[in-house]
């Protein structure tokens, strides 16, 4: 591998995965060029990066990943390429790549000095199902705190695996046995529907609100497997309502929703924790469906523990989606709508003060 600043020659020994990893027609290298802003060509079992001396290193750290990836059997698609430009390209990343893992347990900073980590040693989250690795700087932050914190919040727009990760990790520690159960939980508040109105049974009810953490159990483990845990006790999934005057202990406990949680709400479900907890709480404060002048138990709660020792507070921001990259796109738009509006109220408001001092 040549190292001038402005271009870079990366040689594969595997010849099969460096086809992996370029895709069919080369598409992936396509993508990597677009998105990395280099010239990328293979010939052989080579791949040439050119362009400005900063891209030319994030490039090489992308594809190095792309291969080690495809070397371990992960399949290559669209959205590991996504990841791969995502990590590269960000200061969370890069903050992450600057230290060893040992030292993320420390406060925040570290020295320069430091040896770097690939891209592909970032935190992971295994279970019995295969590893899920971070396909975001903030995904990779946020893997971090859950492996360290006892406490979590994880706040953002929808489509950034906050969710899905807390879920990895509470099915990685049962089956590891640091923890005997796995306790899910929603407020069954949604959009303005209300319980009373829907057909069936409590259970029947109750479902709709929780379906999306059911279907991230069965990514995680067998569904026979899922539904004998649910039977025995060991995972269980209920609303809110369901937790007051209770105690969990030995337990990975996940509010999700949590933006539509009323601060007393709030207040209840945080002291249940117990002896050998893990809590995360989970929500996107831009989608909170509380009645008007309902202040948001997860706002507030953020507001008055932010700081305090043994809690985390990871912010995703539009480029943590994983989604389809529209979904970051309408994220942006709807936070720059938001904006816009704040500063007009902000500027009619300034106005009528010097209206009324004159």
């Amino acid at each position: 591998m040549s190292d001038d600043t402005r271009a870079a020659t990366l040689q594969f020994g595997d010849n099969v995965v460096l086809a992996l990893l370029l895709g069919d027609h080369d598409r992936h290298l396509l993508r990597l060029e677009q998105g990395l802003g280099v010239r990328l060509s293979c010939r052989g079992n080579r791949i040439a990066v050119n362009g400005e001396p900063e891209r030319v290193r994030v490039a090489r750290a992308a594809i190095t990943a792309l291969y080690q990836q495809a070397e371990r059997g992960i399949t290559i698609d669209s959205g590991e390429v996504d990841s791969a430009i995502r990590l590269a390209t960000s200061s969370w990343a890069e903050a992450l790549m600057e230290r060893p893992m040992a030292m993320q347990n420390a406060a925040l900073g570290s020295s320069h000095d430091e040896p770097r980590l690939p891209l592909a040693d970032l935190p992971a989250i295994r279970t019995r199902r295969g590893p899920i690795a971070a396909r975001s700087a903030g995904q990779a932050a946020y893997m971090d705190m859950l492996s360290r914190m006892d406490m979590v919040f994880g706040i953002g727009p929808a489509g950034t695996g906050k969710t899905y990760l807390a879920v990895a990790q509470a099915v990685a520690m049962l089956q590891n046995g640091q923890v005997d159960r796995i306790v899910l939980s929603r407020p069954a508040v949604e959009a303005g529907e209300r319980l009373g109105f829907l057909p069936g049974d409590m259970k029947d009810k109750i479902d709709p609100y929780l379906r999306p953490l059911y279907d991230a159990l069965h990514d995680m483990m067998p569904g026979d497997q899922v539904v004998r845990r649910m039977a025995t006790g060991e995972i269980e999934v209920a609303p809110l309502a369901f937790m007051r005057g209770r105690t969990l202990a030995h337990a990975a406990v996940i509010l999700d929703e949590a933006q539509n949680t009323t601060t007393a709400q709030m207040k209840m479900f945080l002291t249940r924790m117990g002896h050998g907890t893990r809590m995360v709480i989970t929500g996107d404060l831009s989608q909170v469906d509380l009645p008007n002048g309902v202040t948001s138990g997860l706002r507030d709660a953020v507001e008055t523990l932010e700081g305090l020792p043994g809690i985390g507070i990871t912010r995703f921001q539009s480029a943590d989606v994983v989604r389809h990259p529209l979904v970051a796109r309408i994220v942006d738009a709807y936070d720059q709508r938001a904006a816009a509006a704040r500063d007009m109220s902000r500027t009619r408001a300034r106005r009528e003060n010097d209206g009324t001092s004159k």
